[in-house]
């Protein structure tokens, strides 16, 4: 599957929202809620530039977005008895992001222009190779030292009668982290009800590489309050990538079946991270991209959290999805909620194309030429049960 590189016209919030919860009542009932946005400043950078903090609220959720790195810095959701809970992992201050995000977790940040890795951080496209500046055992992790994620987004509120929303755009120059293209890219985050909807836009004025997603940390019983483990996870995935001792795909698309990569049944994520597997010692626990079943806009994973009963839905029209379960927390930061953070105090679910994708003849391909436009939606879902 390559890059969705069509002139398809998106789905519109209600099309998307009966799409993903499957029935118009839940739709209908979204449109009766008053969403609202409301802005405040969350910091000023060094060189004097502002931060601005955007709140999306519906009657339900409500989201905190920042305009640097364009992070999910909050997202308030309720549990079965209707109580809500920040259950995304983060800072509390703009400076915290700045010193501490990137090299680091990478809360809630928007990445690219390629998210994960490349090997040696070296590609070839159309017989010209690239050196990107490494930053990751040799390699080129989310984009480089100076992602998209230490960026500050330009912002724009979008707004309709059932969904409100912050447009943010960045223009990355021709040669940044070494990348050939001026890439302008916009991303939309949209709430409607119980829906956080992504929709990533790019396009490009030479041939260039593009792999965008976002790196929210969820713990469904709330951030701060310990360990994921007990969540239980079902990936919509058969196969996926294993890698070598540096985290690089092998190039390999490996069943999962008689693995603790196993997740196609609700599975506790802790149930075998210590199995002794390969793979996860490689990673010190799940670090891997999955390559989900099936085609176009779909269910990836969901993850439900036992004494909460908060779930989370993960739709997409990407290839892979990226599970990492908080390996390297290790308890030297300290979150929203002024608690410390340990291995496994949360785990990303980051929809994309795969790894090291330009390296792979195999892969879906992740290239991007003049002319064509780059596009891909994800939806984060919630409900308790």
């Amino acid at each position: 599957m390559p890059l969705r590189l069509t002139k398809t016209r998106l789905l519109g919030v209600a099309a998307l929202a009966a799409l993903v919860a499957g029935a118009l009542p839940a739709v209908t009932a979204a449109a009766t809620s008053s969403p609202t946005i409301t802005k405040d400043l969350f910091g000023t950078m060094p060189d004097g530039t502002k931060v601005w903090r955007y709140t999306l609220s519906d009657s339900a959720i409500r989201v905190k977005i920042i305009t640097y790195g364009g992070i999910v810095q909050q997202l308030d959701a309720p549990d079965r008895h209707g109580h809500r809970a920040n259950v995304v992992l983060g800072f509390p201050k703009l400076d915290d992001y700045v010193a501490k995000n990137n090299p680091g977790p990478y809360f809630g940040a928007l990445i690219g222009r390629y998210g994960n890795r490349i090997a040696k951080g070296t590609f070839t496209l159309d017989g010209t190779t690239y050196h990107l500046p490494l930053n990751n055992n040799g390699n080129t992790l989310h984009g480089g030292p100076k992602g998209f994620d230490t960026k500050v987004w330009t912002a724009t509120e979008v707004k309709s009668k059932n969904a409100v929303g912050v447009r943010l755009e960045y223009t990355s120059p021709d040669g940044d982290m070494n990348y050939p293209g001026t890439l302008k890219t916009a991303v939309t985050y949209t709430l409607s009800g119980k829906s956080l909807r992504l929709d990533y836009r790019a396009t490009t004025d030479k041939a260039t590489i593009v792999n965008l997603t976002n790196h929210s940390y969820f713990n469904l019983a709330g951030e701060g309050s310990g360990g994921i483990y007990d969540h239980r996870l079902r990936l919509n995935a058969s196969r996926y990538t294993p890698v070598d001792s540096t985290l690089i795909p092998t190039g390999q698309l490996a069943p999962v079946a008689g693995t603790p990569m196993d997740f196609t049944k609700a599975t506790p994520i802790g149930a075998r991270i210590r199995d002794g597997f390969q793979q996860l010692a490689y990673g010190q626990g799940y670090d891997h991209n999955w390559v989900l079943n099936g085609s176009g806009f779909r269910l990836a994973a969901e993850v439900g959290e036992p004494t909460s009963g908060r779930v989370l839905k993960i739709y997409t029209d990407q290839p892979g999805i990226q599970f990492y379960s908080g390996n390297f927390l290790d308890g030297t930061l300290y979150g929203t909620s002024g608690r410390q953070y340990r291995q496994g105090d949360g785990f990303a679910l980051e929809t994309q194309h795969f790894p090291d994708s330009p390296n792979h003849s195999n892969f879906p391909s992740t290239v991007l030429r003049p002319g064509q436009t780059y596009r891909t939606s994800t939806v984060w879902s919630f409900s308790a049960r």
